[in-house]
């Protein structure tokens, strides 16, 4: 066999086997933190809310502005998926006023975050800001209490065990 093709099959195995291995943290997450929530049962409404997804005030002006020059009203997602540098990464899309029956829609002043529901167990208690840097402009999670480590872009992050 070619050393090539070689290389080739070793590569695709390992790779397969990363995303094995992050869609089982993944699931395990999932349903370790639903059965905890569910046992736990409702919060007070007088505890500040530290299970939610929070945003800056530099991103709620980015958001009023995006919804300006738009003719329909959008909201933000944030999903997390597998993949990126340090094994989970974080997606931002602007998305249409419509949600799904599992989303969780946070809002403040107007502007709503949208976060379905295996994601919101990966960004409980995170800030979602909008940082303007010389190389790129973007919406970043800037502090999350679930991640452990992440790459310097800020995109991807390692989840806590």
């Amino acid at each position: 066999m070619a050393p090539r093709t070689l290389i080739l099959r070793r590569l695709t195995a390992h790779f397969a086997g990363r995303i094995r291995q992050n869609q089982r943290l993944l699931t395990s997450h999932f349903y370790s933190s639903s059965a905890l929530q569910e046992s736990q049962g409702p919060s007070s409404s007088s505890e500040p809310n530290l299970d939610g997804v929070h945003m800056t005030d530099t991103c709620i002006q980015k958001m009023k502005q995006l919804k300006a020059s738009e003719e329909q009203e959008k909201m933000l997602r944030l999903s997390v998926e597998t993949g990126g540098c340090s094994g989970f990464q974080y997606v931002f899309d602007l998305v249409d006023d419509k949600t799904n029956p599992d989303d969780r829609v946070f809002e403040k002043e107007g502007v709503k975050l949208v976060v379905d529901n295996i994601s919101y167990d990966f960004l409980k208690g995170a800030t979602v800001d909008y940082v303007e840097e010389l190389i790129r402009s973007a919406f970043q999670v800037t502090e999350n209490p679930s991640a452990v480590q992440g790459c310097s872009c800020k995109s991807s992050f390692m989840v806590k065990l």
